[in-house]
């Protein structure tokens, strides 16, 4: 399992469910649909040294912009810097 250090946490970002029986509409390549600049995702792990404190699994808002995506191998990890979380969800 990836371990973030240096301030970074480790988000799941719920996918988008496409319903199966919408009609297809074509579209240009090059179309990108608008998104909303913030979206809510669970905090899966943070580093030792994030400045607010984090249960596993928590629900956080941040900047959708700022979103890293690596890979290691096979595997796909986003990541996230603590200073793009604008909040905690209860």
């Amino acid at each position: 399992m990836f371990n973030p250090v240096n301030r970074y946490i480790l988000i799941y970002i719920p996918g988008d469910k496409e319903d199966p029986t919408a009609p297809l509409i074509m579209l240009p390549d090059d179309y990108k649909a608008p998104t909303e600049r913030y979206i809510q995702v669970a905090a899966l792990k943070c580093a030792g040294d994030v400045r607010f404190e984090l249960t596993p699994n928590a629900q956080i808002v941040v900047d959708r912009s700022m979103i890293e995506e690596i890979s290691i191998g096979a595997t796909n990890y986003n990541i996230i810097l603590d200073n793009y979380v604008v909040g905690i969800i209860d």
